[in-house]
């Protein structure tokens, strides 16, 4: 089975190309679902999380603030770090359970959609690597209407990952999500049809 990696910057357009890819029937490991699995899965996590950042990211049912915690920690390289050195091992750890069902199951292709596949170096372990691509202004644009952020608080999600036009590098392909749904539907399409070709030779 070939294992795919999927990634691109918030705003870049991703899950719509990872949801274009669920129409195919082509299976999905989608990691931002496995991160909030896992919290749920290893209550642990969460009092890691309190004793390093502070009870004031658990709401009174026990569940994390998201959000809070990502304004806290997106402005600080250091505590970004702690708190993935804190959820990542669990999460690394079920990406790759998944992978192993649909392997078993025979399936030709299995995507890994992962916001941090390059940052978390999962992208050297996939077979290829396809890259979401737009402009910086078009994420700050398409960020700020969709999540009601301000400039800055987008601005400093961006910084915390490494830019796309460095990942562009790092990656066997990529689909430029600037223009219509269709435009980046006939990219994909193009994309997998070759991923195939090369896997068969």
């Amino acid at each position: 089975m070939l294992k795919i990696g999927l990634t691109g910057g918030i705003g870049s357009g991703k899950s719509t190309v990872s949801s274009m890819i669920k129409d195919l029937s082509i299976p999905v490991v989608d990691a931002d679902i496995i991160s909030r699995e896992v919290i749920s899965l290893y209550p642990k996590i969460l009092d890691e999380i309190k004793l390093e950042f502070g009870e004031q990211f658990i709401d009174e049912n026990g569940n994390l603030k998201r959000r809070e915690l990502g304004n806290y920690i997106f402005d600080s390289e250091e505590k970004r770090k702690k708190l993935e050195s804190i959820i990542i091992p669990y999460i690394t750890q079920e990406i790759f359970r998944q992978i192993h069902v649909y392997e078993e199951k025979g399936e030709e292709l299995c995507i890994l959609d992962a916001p941090t596949l390059i940052e978390n170096n999962l992208h050297k372990v996939m077979d290829k690597n396809i890259l979401i691509w737009v402009d910086r202004e078009t994420q700050i644009r398409r960020v700020i209407l969709r999540d009601t952020m301000t400039k800055a608080e987008v601005e400093a999600r961006l910084d915390s990952q490494i830019v796309l036009t460095t990942k562009k590098e790092m990656v066997d392909y990529v689909i430029d999500n600037t223009h219509s749904l269709l435009h980046t539907k006939d990219q994909l399409m193009s994309v997998l049809n070759d991923i195939r070709y090369r896997g068969k030779k």
